[in-house]
């Protein structure tokens, strides 16, 4: 069995973090460690909590390394894409140069950083960047020339002009 002294101080922060702090996984550690601060037995503790003896050891020998403040760290496992440290990058060329599709998306980071991923993973990793698809447009009124032109005039040439003039962006 570990001899740990509590202190005063940490004792009422430990009755108080049990029922406060805002993730579960800590209050258990937190009540874990007032059971023990009481004099309660580990076998007693382990089955009051519903954790393991191993784990209330691991939650002994965190507290014994960095006190209440060590209890508090969360440390899971999130894995990270091998995209994340070219997406600065990645997110400036894509904001000058976007692709015509998810396939042009993943040759150009082929080419820009060696890393192949299927459609679905490029996908969510421009989404992550705040990039989002725009369906392509079609041209209004196959069959009727004069609703073409009006669209040609009123619509589609002043949306030239801004993209000209650096205010809009066209993609062909």
């Amino acid at each position: 069995m570990l001899s740990i002294e509590f202190s005063e101080t940490d004792k009422q922060a430990l009755l108080y973090e049990r029922f406060h702090h805002p993730h579960p996984r800590v209050q258990i550690k937190m009540e874990a460690l007032w059971l023990k601060s009481q004099g309660m037995e580990h076998q007693a503790i382990t089955q009051l909590v519903g954790i393991s003896a191993n784990t209330l050891r691991s939650y002994l020998r965190e507290y014994q390394s960095g006190g209440i403040e060590q209890l508090k760290a969360l440390r899971f496992y999130r894995p990270s894409s091998a995209l994340t440290p070219h997406a600065q990058s990645l997110e400036e060329h894509f904001r000058k140069h976007p692709p015509i599709s998810i396939n042009a998306a993943i040759e150009t980071i082929e080419t820009l950083t060696g890393i192949r991923r299927c459609p679905t993973q490029v996908r969510l990793f421009l989404k992550r960047l705040g990039m989002k698809r725009l369906k392509v447009g079609v041209f209004p009124a196959k069959a009727d020339p004069e609703v073409q032109e009006t669209f040609r005039l009123e619509k589609l040439e002043p949306r030239i002009k801004e993209a000209q003039a650096g205010k809009r962006a066209i993609f062909l």
